[in-house]
C-alpha cells in the first residue's frame, strides 16, 4: 500500500466494489433530501482521485478545510452503515447481533415476550455457530427480563438460564485464555524469532507451559479446539518442531474439514490453516503431500459456496501463489516456474491497495529465488535492490540479510565483478550489525572477509573447504533454518562440481524421492 493512499476513508473507498458504490449511493438517495448533500460529494471526489490530495478536495470548494474531517467521519460511518445494510456482508454473526438489537428494542418497549422469543432464536442460531460470546450476551439479557417476573415462565427457568451462563462463561474463559496465549506466542515470534539453542528452548517451553490453561479435549468446542491448535502450531514454529507444525496444522484443517459449514463461516482461518500445513511440508520436503493440499486449497477457493470476498480473494492469492513457487523450489524446477511471476506481478497490481508492502517484499525475494535458479541473475539483481532498497518499511532481518547474501552471491554469479569489493564490505557491515546471527551466517560472513584475498586458482578449494564447514548445520536444528531462505550448500555444490543450481537441487529432490 502508497504512502498516498493510507487516509482511511480513502482507502475504505477505494476497496468498495461497482456494486458497493451503486447501493451507497441508492442509501444516500433514500435518505431523502442527500441527493445533493456534501458527503455525498465528498465520496465522488475521492471515489475519482488516483492518490488522495486534501488540496484538491479543498479546491472544490464543498466544505472548509477545518470542516473537512468532521464531513469525512460522517461519510466514513454512512458507507460502513451502507455496507451493513449489503447482503453480501450479512455473515452470521451480524445476523445474530441484528437479531439481539432487535431484541433489546422490543424489551424497551415492555414487549418482553417478543424480545424473548427472538432472543431464543438468536441463541440457538450462535451455539450452533460457536458464537458463544454472543450467545452468553443474549442469556444475560434473558436473565434480565426473566428477573422482572413480568413473564411469570416456569419455575425451572431461571435455573436452566443459570447453567447456560455457567457452561458459556466457561467455554468462553477457556476460548479466551488459549486465544491469549496464541497471541502471545505469536508476538514472542515476531519479537525473537526461531529458538537458537537450548537454553533459549527451554525459556519458550516454560513460557508456553505456564499459560495453557486447564482442557478437556472432549469439552471443548470448535472454536476452543482451534485456538489450542493455534498455541501448538505457533509453539512448534518457535521451536523449529517442523514436525509438530505439521501435526497441529493438520488438526486445525481437519477440525474445518469435520464442520465445513464452519468454513463459511471463518474462511480466513481456513485458508491460514491450510498456508502453514503447506509451510510445515514445505520445511518437511513432503513434494507429494505438499502437492496434493495445495491443490486441494485452490480447488475449494474456486468453489461457488467458498465466501470470496475482496479480502479473501487477496488471501486466497497471497497463501496460493506463494505456496506456487515452494513447489518449484522443493522440486527445483525453476524454469518451469518462470511463467508464476507474471501471473503474480500482474495479480499484486490488482491487490496493491490489500496486500501489505511486506508480502509484497516476500514476492519479490521469491521472484528474485527463481530467477537466481533458473540463471538469470541480472533479473534476480533487479528484484532484489527492491528490497534492498525499500527504506520506508521495517522488514524482517532475515529477509534483509539473506536478500543481500543473495545479491551478493547473483552478482558473483552474473559476473558482476567490478565493484564486487565495495558489495561485499557493505554485505559485510550489514551483517555484523545483525543481532542473534545464525552459525551458517558466521560462516558466510568469515568467507566474504577472505574472499578479497583469494587467488582465482585457490577459490575453488575456498568453496570446498566453506561447504564441509556448512555441512555440519544441515541437520542442526537450531541452524538448519538458515538454509531455508537460501539453499548456500547447493550453490556450493555448483561451483565444485560445475553444474547449473537448478539440476543440483533436481538431482538431490530425485535422491529424496527414490528414498522414500
Amino acid at each position: 500500500m502508497t504512502k498516498e493512499q493510507k487516509d482511511n476513508l480513502f482507502v475504505l473507498i477505494k476497496s468498495l466494489s461497482k456494486s458497493e458504490k451503486r447501493q451507497f449511493k441508492l442509501y444516500v438517495g433514500r435518505l431523502g433530501g442527500n441527493e445533493d448533500s456534501k458527503f455525498l460529494t465528498l465520496f465522488t471526489i475521492l471515489d475519482k482521485l488516483p492518490v488522495y490530495d486534501e488540496a484538491a478536495i479543498l479546491k472544490k470548494g464543498i466544505v472548509k478545510k477545518q470542516q473537512l474531517s468532521n464531513l469525512k467521519a460522517h461519510l466514513y460511518k454512512q458507507i460502513l452503515i451502507s455496507l451493513r445494510l449489503n447482503p453480501s456482508h450479512k455473515t452470521i454473526r451480524i445476523q445474530i447481533r441484528e437479531q439481539l438489537d432487535f431484541a433489546t428494542i422490543l424489551y424497551h418497549k415492555g414487549l418482553y415476550k417478543q424480545s424473548l422469543k427472538i432472543l431464543d432464536k438468536a441463541k440457538t442460531l450462535a451455539v450452533s455457530n460457536e458464537e458463544k460470546n454472543i450467545a452468553y450476551e443474549i442469556v444475560e439479557l434473558e436473565k434480565i427480563i426473566e428477573s422482572q417476573y413480568i413473564t411469570r415462565s416456569l419455575s425451572n427457568r431461571a435455573d436452566e438460564l443459570t447453567i447456560q451462563a455457567k457452561e458459556l462463561s466457561l467455554h468462553n474463559v477457556v476460548a479466551s485464555k488459549l486465544s491469549n496465549l496464541s497471541l502471545q506466542l505469536y508476538g514472542l515470534f515476531l519479537k525473537t524469532g526461531y529458538v537458537k539453542n537450548d537454553e533459549e528452548h527451554q525459556i519458550v517451553t516454560k513460557y508456553f507451559n505456564d499459560r495453557m490453561p486447564k482442557y478437556d479435549i472432549n469439552q471443548l468446542g470448535f472454536r476452543e479446539k482451534l485456538w489450542l491448535y493455534k498455541s501448538y502450531l505457533w509453539y512448534s514454529f518457535l521451536t523449529v518442531d517442523f514436525l509438530s507444525c505439521y501435526k497441529y496444522a493438520s488438526k486445525w484443517v481437519d477440525l474445518f474439514n469435520e464442520n465445513p459449514e464452519m468454513i463459511k463461516q471463518n474462511p480466513v482461518f481456513y485458508l491460514r490453516g491450510n498456508n502453514y500445513l503447506l509451510e510445515s511440508l514445505f520445511f518437511l520436503k513432503q513434494h507429494s503431500k505438499f502437492k496434493s493440499t495445495l491443490s486441494k486449497l485452490e480447488t475449494v477457493t474456486q468453489e461457488k459456496w467458498f465466501p470470496l470476498d475482496d479480502n479473501n480473494a487477496s488471501l486466497a492469492f497471497l497463501f496460493i501463489y506463494n505456496n506456487k513457487f515452494n513447489f518449484h523450489f522443493i522440486e527445483g524446477s525453476f524454469k518451469e516456474g518462470l511463467p508464476l511471476i507474471e501471473e503474480v506481478l500482474s495479480q499484486l497490481e490488482s491487490y496493491k491497495n490489500r496486500i501489505d508492502e511486506h508480502h509484497i517484499m516476500v514476492f519479490y525475494y521469491k521472484i528474485a529465488s527463481m530467477y537466481f535458479g533458473a540463471g538469470e541473475n541480472k533479473k534476480c539483481i533487479e528484484f532484489l535492490n527492491k528490497i534492498i532498497s525499500n527504506k520506508s518499511l521495517q522488514l524482517r532481518e532475515d529477509l534483509l540479510c539473506f536478500s543481500r547474501i543473495l545479491n551478493l552471491v547473483a552478482h558473483y554469479e552474473a559476473g558482476l565483478d567490478y565493484n564486487l569489493d565495495v558489495l561485499i564490505r557493505s554485505t559485510y557491515k550489514f551483517l555484523i550489525k545483525m543481532q542473534d546471527l545464525y552459525d551458517v551466517q558466521k560462516e558466510f560472513i568469515k568467507f566474504l572477509r577472505r574472499l578479497g584475498d583469494i587467488y582465482p586458482h585457490e577459490v575453488k578449494n575456498e568453496f570446498i573447504k566453506l561447504h564441509k564447514k556448512l555441512k555440519e548445520y544441515e541437520n542442526d536444528p537450531y541452524q538448519s533454518r538458515a538454509f531455508l531462505y537460501l539453499d548456500i550448500i547447493s550453490w556450493l555444490e555448483t561451483k565444485i562440481e560445475g553444474k547449473p543450481i537448478d539440476v543440483i537441487i533436481q538431482n538431490k529432490f530425485k535422491a529424496l524421492q527414490n528414498d522414500k
